[in-house]
């Protein structure tokens, strides 16, 4: 099959669908190995869609390709549990091997090799995708043979099954991870209540999004199915991008059962018939095991027209993501799966009333799902006497980091820190603990008392532990490096601001740093927080302001001289730029960062 009819295969399975855009270019790179302009225009004309328009969600997503990308692309997940693993010395090992720069396509064209934000293999590092499959484990051993294998054009479907192998690494279990359901039996349940009595469960239960922002899973549904509609949609949002973030990938693997029941529940309440699964780049080695468990539902009478011999029909649909953090947010999420550039929608609407195709929609967390089973099955007031007051059920936490037994935690809400990190066995003195990822909260050795629950602290997940060895200042680093690289760009205080604060945090590096330096992330922390868009920019510098204010030593030891006599006035310098642009967003030209 020749590139045209490639292409027409791909935009016929996809009826020429332009809200389908992501998975058209996405089976289409698969095909050809990158989207070049000819194939950008033959898509085009196929949706009947502006070239400008599919050319712009293309180059919006790090995982499709304008350029070609070779044979083989190996990108290494650069999260800072990665590079406390040593990803940093076995890439230049590789690239040495190989013959070639980081970022750059090799002279002949074969392979490419560079970093990308993590993986979702935090409990399993270092890690890398190889044409978008994942890599466990990396050593000295395996880079020097995958350099070899690479040298020799070897398929990958002959290289080592071992590198491939994703371990669940489940430590703990509680009640979601040893919930005793066999398939249709929460479903059973939901249906011999009907679907107004299902969300008064659901309500009296507690259950509050797991994705992070905690919002009443019940009052949701509730809102959803009262809005008006040509139709209603349930979201799962399966984007775990949230670096440290590893629990949802592990729901996927062994309990998609659960997942995907869970999602039927939710089309009963809310009175839809489609469910889309919203499932990031880097999990695309999970698609094929994912579509085998929806066709064993469909088989059973679990999916499809008469449910359980209801009259209720509902099927479910995966779309896979091309990395974009951002679309995590609920909003960009549907914007993504609508074919476009997963940029945050203003709000209001929120997606209950205007949603999927402006349609009511529900939007929900992979955990949040599998939780609601529990409650459909075994009742509200059951679960809500899991965890605490305001923090019903439990929760999964993926540790990792400075710990011996590094993977998946389940906790009744209200654990306390220190309780996780004995029972992961943390090494040497804990130094500090990230909590929910860089959007959330470093914690210092003195608040190891403090609790993971939504009166505390709340967390879509992320438990990173950093022992006394480790430079605080370089995990900031790291994280402001990823805010940066992961801004949509849709607003100029997050665009620019990501920017500024990452080449802040490098000046400090080099030892170049001044007190005026610390004095502008307090600054560019307060600025952002108050004019981004969305919640990338407004949290973005949180890891700057808590390693600021509770490590402050790790900082002032880059500076360069600690008398403050700044020779910069940046406030008039802007003005100056202002009189000279006549814009008001002179700002990104003063700092050349657009």
């Amino acid at each position: 099959m020749n590139e045209q009819e490639t292409i027409a295969a791909v935009l016929e399975r996809h009826n020429h669908d332009g809200t389908r855009l992501m998975q058209i270019l996405r089976e289409t790179q698969e095909a050809l190995g990158w989207l070049a302009p000819e194939t950008i225009t033959a898509i085009s004309k196929g949706i009947g869609w502006p070239r400008a328009k599919v050319e712009g969600t293309a180059a919006f997503y790090s995982f499709f390709h304008l350029r070609p990308r070779g044979k083989y692309c190996v990108l290494w997940s650069d999260n800072i549990t990665d590079r406390m693993l040593g990803n940093r010395e076995l890439m230049q090992r590789l690239c040495e091997k190989l013959w070639l720069e980081p970022g750059r396509l090799s002279e002949d064209g074969l392979v490419f090799v560079n970093t990308t934000s993590c993986t979702g293999m935090c409990d399993q590092g270092p890690a890398l995708l190889v044409n978008y499959r994942a890599v466990t484990r990396m050593t000295i051993d395996r880079v020097d043979e995958m350099a070899e294998l690479i040298r020799n054009q070897v398929p990958l479907a002959e290289w080592p099954a071992e590198w491939f192998r994703v371990e669940d690494n489940i430590r703990r279990k509680d009640a979601l991870l040893d919930h005793g359901l066999v398939p249709g039996e929460a479903l059973a349940a939901a249906f011999a209540r009907g679907p107004q009595a299902l969300i008064e469960e659901i309500k009296a239960s507690g259950l509050r999004g797991r994705g992070g922002a905690g919002f009443s899973t019940g009052l949701k549904w509730e809102y959803c199915r009262a809005a008006p509609g040509e139709a209603h949609y349930v979201v799962c949002n399966a984007d775990e991008g949230e670096p440290g973030t590893f629990k949802d990938r592990v729901l996927l693997t062994s309990y998609a059962d659960l997942v995907f029941e869970g999602m039927t529940l939710a089309g009963y309440a809310v009175g839809a018939q489609k469910g889309l699964m919203y499932l990031r780049g880097e999990y695309r080695y999970l698609k094929e095991a994912l579509e085998s468990v929806l066709a064993r539902r469909r088989s059973e009478g679990l999916l499809g027209r008469r449910i359980l011999d209801q009259d209720f029909d509902f099927d479910i649909e995966i779309h896979l993501g091309a990395g974009a953090y951002v679309c995590g947010e609920e909003s960009a999420l549907i914007e993504s799966l609508e074919g476009k550039p997963g940029r945050p929608r203003i709000r209001p609407p929120f997606p209950v009333t205007c949603g999927y195709l402006n349609q009511p929609t529900a939007v929900n967390n992979v955990e949040t799902l599998a939780a609601a089973c529990l409650v459909a099955a075994k009742g509200g007031a059951w679960y809500a006497k899991l965890g605490t007051a305001k923090s019903a059920g439990t929760k999964l936490l993926s540790v990792s980091g400075d710990v011996e037994r590094p993977g998946i935690y389940e906790y009744p809400f209200g654990v306390s820190v220190r309780q996780v990190l004995e029972d992961a066995g943390a090494k040497n003195c804990v130094q500090g603990v990230q909590v929910s990822g860089p959007s959330g909260v470093t914690l210092s050795a003195n608040e190891l008392e403090r609790r993971i629950c939504f009166e505390d602290i709340p967390t879509a997940g992320a438990f990173m532990v950093f022992d006394c060895t480790r430079d605080m200042f370089e995990v900031a680093r790291n994280f402001a490096h990823f805010f940066a690289h992961e801004s949509c760009g849709f607003c100029t205080p997050c665009r620019v601001g990501t920017q500024v604060v990452a080449r802040l945090m490098d000046k400090l590096a080099t030892n170049h740093g001044s007190p005026y330096d610390i004095d502008e992330l307090f600054k560019m922390h307060r600025l952002m927080q108050g004019a981004s868009h969305c919640g990338l920019g407004n949290s973005a510098c949180n890891p700057i302001f808590d390693t600021l204010t509770k490590f402050r030593p790790a900082y002032e030891k880059r500076l360069k001289s600690l008398d403050y006599e700044p020779a910069f006035d940046l406030d008039a310098a802007l003005s100056q730029a202002r009189q000279m642009t006549g814009r008001d967003d002179a700002a990104a030209h003063l700092l050349n960062v657009e």
